[in-house]
């Protein structure tokens, strides 16, 4: 079982295009090689092949990452299902999980983050779970998406260490974590993960 996640970038003609085409590469290179597990095309459009246990968070770091331009944002599917045909290049793959994060792609109205398996009840519980954390996700501040995106990519480190590498003090991180809901978001990826090996 592999997860796909397709996305776009809201606003990508506003302001310069680097960015958040740079940092977005950089995302995706933290979880893969590009063509085989990630690609980008159509400008503003992409792909990641990822586990499906590691989907959930991947999507929420992406979203850290981009809402630190303040102009623009992303709009998340994710496809959990089976690769039946495996391309050097993931544009090319085919299977049951490209489909699926295709049709969730294209469903996407005014959430911006939503997922779809082979389990309608899962889908629904979790769809509802991602549209109450996206009222706080966003509306982050590019603050509040750095203190995230730096708490992700540290998940070993105390706030503390957080403090240090951003050069913030201890308050200002625990803070910028607080308003972000990022313990919430935490224990809903807990939960997902949980629910995902049942799948």
């Amino acid at each position: 079982m592999i997860a796909i996640i397709t996305g776009d970038i809201i606003n990508s003609r506003e302001g310069k295009v680097e960015n958040w085409l740079n940092p977005l590469k950089e995302v995706l290179n933290y979880y893969g090689k590009e063509p085989t597990n990630w690609e980008i095309f159509r400008g503003d459009s992409f792909q990641l092949s990822i586990t499906p246990e590691k989907a959930l968070l991947a999507a929420i770091h992406i979203k850290s990452v981009i809402k630190q331009t303040k102009l623009q944002d992303v709009r998340i599917a994710i496809g959990i299902g089976e690769e039946s045909y495996g391309s050097s290049k993931i544009t090319e793959s085919n299977g049951s999980a490209y489909v699926r994060s295709g049709d969730c792609f294209e469903s996407l109205k005014k959430q911006t983050l939503a997922i779809k398996s082979s389990n309608e009840q899962f889908d629904q519980l979790f769809n509802i779970m991602l549209s109450l954390s996206l009222l706080t996700a966003n509306n982050w501040s590019s603050t509040v998406a750095k203190a995230i995106k730096t708490a992700i990519e540290n998940s070993d480190k105390n706030q503390k260490n957080l403090a240090k590498i951003l050069h913030k003090s201890q308050s200002s991180i625990s803070e910028a974590l607080t308003r972000g809901g990022f313990e919430e978001i935490m224990h809903m990826n807990s939960y997902y993960q949980s629910q995902i090996s049942e799948l």
